[in-house]
């Protein structure tokens, strides 16, 4: 147990520990080597990297040098990822066997390894992180702890400002108080309505009851979206700090955070800072020597994107099948076990404690007018820079996808963004300069969902698009309510038929109405935005539907039904390559015979285009 006089003390000696953290001015012997511990460097072993780092240091027998593990560093294309600091040296790609380079040649003999130097888009090598376009434009509020500190640590926490927002709280603000700089400052929720934090809070506060909770939502479903997973990975003090704050404003003395099972590293930091806060006091009965007590539990889910909705998560904490419940009442009134409950996602509450630091006013003057603060996203599909990025609300979608992301892989041309998920929408080429804010991207058809951003470029049919997204939705249905279990079905079937030259005219005009009877009368979010991106893609790609039900064509060549593989006569120099290859005996011909391809046999594999060496096969 700490009393705030020791965590006061633990804040100033750690903060001039891990100044050089920050400070890449500072003169100073000591070096630490930040090794990023998020799950997409972690598959790429730097888990051995850490190790082999510590090894030789110990062999060696090199002082002022500390080896930290920390969250991710957001550049996920440049993994695994090593930065030394206070120089600010970014290492990309580094394996297990660079690390005696590394320490030779930049601990010992202070020169930087050049060949493991991270590049930018250009070529150009980059001396440090600042240095790269990927952060230029980048503003890091929940991320700000991301790659910086080592997330198992409390103290290191502690050093950079952490449980200052909640003392700040117990010790010095109403119930009220806490609230009205929450609305103040704009924040709306990051888990995809949007809806603002501060009246979500006060509803709840308002509500008499004798018991109450905060539930933390971080069963993040979306294909590609790991922003949740990043901050709990890097920096979960941050969220048990403002579950607190949140427990205090609205009079809840328990917690419960409920993440998904496949995020195993999350799950293991959140729990080991659990109980880092229960050993130092910051979690349990009178916390800081006040009345408030407050505890917080962990509740894995099974991977269900339907348990994203609140209240099927709420029924999954109660260990009952995730169903969507019917609104009203709303969890503010009628949450966990019937009781008033508070829910928000990891990147709400990532946001809370720096709010209550800085101010309101602060947060107020991010963003738009509507849309205030920044948005993480995960940025991905045809993207260079594939990654995690964190901007100012009203960040253009040109700003994002190429001076953030680098723009799009061999010099190919933007097609589209899907926004949101597998509920968002497709965002055309036309639209590039929109800002990225609630409003903005609703007026254009897509939603900001809890912050997948998907790229793609002008190979992707967005007729298959589509399909693809109806196939996610069509499984992850709770099959609670007709127009979403039946609907998103009927509607995946028209598009299965559009892509396999099956399709008519007619079968256009049912997608569209069908989409919108769904939207219109499903019973949760799931369902009523599931037909977004049929509506999306034929709002802006009506001419390759018509392609597909018409001509019996798909221009990007993705729906394998409606291509043919064909064999050019005068460039076949009759090798048999091909045919050797062919997986299903489809080509035909003997000898130096111009080779022929049956179309009936032919399953559009591909496998003939990569072999002919004579590029005759188109």
């Amino acid at each position: 147990m700490k009393t705030l006089e020791d965590i006061s003390k633990i804040r100033e000696q750690k903060r001039k520990e891990l100044e050089l953290r920050v400070n890449t001015k500072l003169d100073t012997r000591e070096k630490h080597i930040l090794v990023c511990h998020g799950t997409g460097c972690t598959s790429s072993k730097s888990v051995e990297i850490l190790e082999n780092f510590k090894k030789i240091i110990k062999e060696k027998n090199i002082e002022n040098v500390r080896v930290i593990k920390t969250g991710c560093f957001g550049l996920c294309a440049k993994g695994p990822i090593v930065i030394i600091r206070p120089e600010d040296t970014f290492y990309a790609m580094v394996t297990p066997d660079d690390c005696e380079e590394i320490i030779q040649t930049h601990i010992i003999e202070g020169n930087k390894v050049e060949r493991l130097l991270c590049k930018d888009i250009d070529g150009t090598k980059v001396n440090s992180l600042d240095e790269l376009n990927f952060y230029k434009k980048q503003k890091r509020i929940a991320l700000k702890n991301c790659g910086v500190i080592n997330p198992e640590d409390i103290d290191e926490y502690i050093a950079f400002d952490g449980y200052v927002a909640l003392e700040k709280v117990l010790k010095n603000m109403t119930q009220d108080e806490v609230i009205e700089e929450i609305k103040n400052s704009g924040l709306r929720g990051r888990g995809g309505a949007g809806f603002p934090t501060g009246l979500k809070w006060e509803s709840t506060k308002n509500v008499e009851s004798d018991q109450k909770y905060v539930v933390c939502n971080a069963d993040e479903g979306d294909p590609g979206a790991f922003m949740d997973r990043s901050i709990l990975e890097g920096d979960p003090h941050c969220v048990i700090e403002a579950m607190a704050i949140a427990g205090y404003a609205i009079g809840a003395d328990k917690g419960y955070i409920y993440v998904r099972a496949e995020y195993p590293i999350a799950v293991k930091r959140f729990q080991i800072a659990i109980d880092q806060a229960k050993e130092y006091g910051i979690l349990g009965e009178n916390i800081f020597g006040t009345q408030f007590s407050f505890d917080i539990e962990i509740r894995l889910g099974a991977g269900a994107f339907v348990c994203g909705e609140e209240t099927a998560l709420l029924e999954s904490i109660e260990g009952r099948r995730g169903h969507p419940r019917v609104k009203p009442p709303y969890p503010a009134v009628s949450g966990l076990w019937g009781k008033p409950t508070l829910i928000n996602n990891v990147e709400t509450y990532a946001n809370i404690t720096k709010i209550i630091i800085n101010g309101a006013d602060w947060y107020n003057k991010i963003g738009t007018e509507k849309s205030k603060g920044t948005k993480v996203f995960a940025l991905g599909g045809n993207v260079n820079n594939i990654g995690l990025v964190e901007v100012p609300m009203g960040t253009t979608l040109r700003e994002i996808v190429f001076d953030i992301g680098g723009g799009i892989p061999n010099n190919r041309e933007f097609k589209a963004a899907q926004t949101g998920g597998p509920s968002g929408g497709c965002i055309p080429k036309e639209h590039l300069d929109t800002p990225i804010d609630y409003e903005s991207l609703k007026e254009i058809g897509s939603m900001m969902g809890s912050g997948g951003l998907i790229v793609m470029d002008d190979t992707k049919c967005m007729v298959s698009i589509a399909k693809f997204y109806l196939d996610f939705t069509v499984s992850e249905s709770c099959g609670k309510c007709t127009p979403c279990r039946i609907g998103t079905k009927r509607m995946h079937e028209i598009l299965e038929r559009m892509c396999n030259g099956e399709g008519t005219e007619a079968d256009i005009y049912k997608l569209e109405k069908l989409a919108l009877n769904v939207r219109e009368s499903s019973v949760c979010g799931l369902g009523q935005s599931a037909p977004n991106p049929v509506l999306s893609t034929l709002k802006y790609f009506r001419e390759e539907y018509k392609e597909h039900v018409t001509f019996k064509q798909c221009r990007s060549k993705e729906c394998k039904n409606l291509t043919q593989i064909e064999i050019e006569a005068d460039l076949c120099k009759g090798c048999g390559l091909c045919q050797r290859n062919c997986p299903v005996n489809a080509i035909e011909g003997e000898g130096r015979e111009v080779r022929t391809i049956n179309q009936e046999k032919c399953i559009k594999c591909g496998t003939c285009l990569t072999k002919c060496p004579f590029k005759a096969i188109k």
